[in-house]
């Protein structure tokens, strides 16, 4: 894609997708403590089943969308209303990104500790517990982070690639 003066534009932030709600960032901090609390006692106990159970949370966030996700669920009833609206929003695609990025490791650890391979069970918990405090800590998304740098590569690729109509230069 080219400004009118022909010279290359840059690439384009990711944005809200069409139709998704933007988030409230404090429930997003709010689900990320629980998912904490969850992976902390997975760690703890070495329970697979427990890792199966935040698989699951996170595979709701992913694929059905974060109004669905139990945690979202639960902040809406009984923490929203009583704190008011929110100052800002946040897109929630960066969100579901890392919610996929969440059962992915999740995934690993509950079949790492259901099949007896707990140091890969300890890894990928490890890995998911530390992407989830530092959200609920410090409101760092380390999953959002990789969504934004996955998408600006993207489209740094999309516009230099001869074969795309963006990248077209005949």
């Amino acid at each position: 894609m080219s400004t009118p003066d022909g010279s290359a534009a840059p690439p384009a932030e990711p944005g809200p997708a069409p139709g998704e709600p933007t988030l409230d960032p404090r429930g997003v901090r709010f689900a990320a403590a629980l998912t904490t609390v969850v992976l902390v006692v997975v760690l703890l106990t070495g329970s697979g089943w427990t890792a199966g159970a935040q698989a699951v949370v996170f595979a709701l966030g992913a694929f059905a969308g974060m109004r669905y996700a139990p945690y979202s669920l639960l902040y809406r009833a009984l923490l929203a209303r009583r704190l008011g609206p929110p100052t800002e929003r946040e897109d929630a695609a960066p969100v579901r990104f890392s919610q996929l990025v969440g059962f992915l490791f999740a995934t690993v650890a509950a079949i790492g500790y259901l099949t007896g391979a707990t140091t890969l069970g300890i890894v990928a918990t490890a890995f998911a517990l530390a992407a989830a405090f530092l959200n609920a800590a410090f409101g760092f998304c380390l999953g959002c982070e990789m969504y934004t740098l996955i998408s600006r590569t993207r489209a740094r690729l999309r516009t230099r690639n001869p074969h795309t109509a963006e990248g077209a230069t005949a």
